[in-house]
């Protein structure tokens, strides 16, 4: 018969070697260990329900129920989408995804999510509202002041509660919440 050409020559497919181990891959974000405990956030889990009054120093995420008041003027203050908070708020910077009841004075930023609802009197030098997102209440956009303080009436305008109202007022560079006797 025919003879293959083939006999003695090397084969055309080569054969497959052992594969080299790969390099070690790093991983894509650095793994960061906080030194301070200052740095670490406080959480309210979305089955606490916490009545009082919440100040530190330290960034809080709230995924459970708060009523009273929250001061936390060099930190983010983060209502997240279980949140229910019936406070008024004071923080460097407030992210809603949930719903606050209260007034909100930020010395940064309020952003307020698509699923998240405000009802109450906001105070910010930035202010960021996503499409579907719900506020009822008074804006101001004020200008940034080298160390605002705040002052806040209670939140009982905010709930629907007749008979108070505030309202915002610039003095000497510093932010003033007063509250103004309204007849219903």
């Amino acid at each position: 018969m025919w003879k293959s050409s083939l006999d003695g020559a090397t084969p055309v497919c080569p054969v497959p070697q052992l594969a080299r181990p790969l390099p070690a891959i790093p991983p894509l974000r650095p793994v960061v260990h906080k030194a301070a405990s200052t740095l670490d956030e406080s959480h309210i889990g979305k089955g606490l329900i916490l009545k009082g009054k919440i100040s530190g120093t330290q960034p809080l995420f709230i995924d459970g129920s708060v009523e009273g008041s929250i001061s936390l003027p060099n930190s983010l203050v983060t209502v997240g989408p279980n949140g229910h908070v019936t406070a008024n708020i004071v923080a460097s910077d407030v992210l809603v995804l949930g719903r606050v009841f209260g007034n909100i004075a930020a010395a940064n930023r309020i952003d307020i999510r698509a699923e998240g609802s405000v009802t109450g009197d906001v105070i910010a030098t930035r202010m960021s509202i996503e499409d579907g997102a719900f506020i009822k209440g008074r804006v101001a956009i004020e200008k940034a002041a080298a160390e605002p303080t705040v002052a806040m009436a209670p939140v009982r305008d905010a709930l629907g509660v007749p008979g108070t109202r505030t309202h915002a007022q610039p003095e000497g560079g510093q932010l003033h919440m007063n509250a103004v006797m309204e007849s219903v």
